[in-house]
């Protein structure tokens, strides 16, 4: 589910670092929204991160 419709964005793995050093697995999730939007002419729910949804990519339906 944790994935933009638009860009792709989706789930990012890396290390988190405590300040002693010592490294264990993490993951960083993307700001999904579930929202209606404009798809091929027709108002359909599809998931989109909130940095497309406020530069414009999505055309929201009302």
């Amino acid at each position: 589910m944790a994935k933009c419709g638009i860009c792709g964005k989706g789930v990012a793995f890396g290390n988190k670092v405590s300040h002693s050093h010592r490294c264990s697995r993490r993951s960083w999730k993307p700001n999904v929204k579930r929202v209606k939007a404009m798809v091929d002419g027709s108002p359909m729910h599809i998931y989109a991160c909130t940095r497309c949804l406020r530069s414009g990519k999505v055309t929201r339906a009302v």
